[in-house]
C-alpha cells in the first residue's frame, strides 16, 4: 500500500489525537507497525527543523467575512473565527517557530 504525503500526515495526525503508543495505533488500524513508526519518526524530524508542512486539504480559500489576521513581517495569516481549538493551537505553535 502506498500512501501520498497528505494520507500520511492524516494518520499521524489521527494517531496524535488518540493518545495511543504508534505501535499500538498502527496494529489497531491495519497499518504496519514499524512503517508507521518510521512516519512518525520523519515527521518529527521535519518539525525539529523548522520545516512545518501544511496538507492540502487544510488549505482552503477564505470566504468568511469574519476572520482572525495575524501580520508577521511581510506575512499576513487569515484564520476563520469557526477553527476549532485544537486547530488554533496547531497554528499558534507554527507562528511561534517563526520569532
Amino acid at each position: 500500500m502506498s500512501l501520498s504525503k497528505e494520507e500520511k500526515a492524516m494518520w499521524i495526525e489521527d494517531w496524535r489525537r488518540s493518545e495511543k503508543k504508534a505501535w499500538t495505533y498502527a496494529k489497531e488500524n491495519g497499518l504496519i507497525p514499524q512503517t508507521f513508526c518510521s512516519w512518525v519518526k520523519r515527521a518529527d524530524e521535519k518539525k525539529a527543523s523548522g520545516f512545518i508542512e501544511v496538507p492540502k486539504q487544510f488549505i482552503q480559500p477564505i470566504t468568511e467575512s469574519r476572520q482572525l489576521i495575524i501580520e508577521i513581517g511581510d506575512i499576513k495569516i487569515h484564520i476563520p473565527l469557526t477553527v476549532c481549538a485544537a486547530e488554533l493551537q496547531t497554528i499558534f505553535t507554527a507562528i511561534g517557530r517563526f520569532k
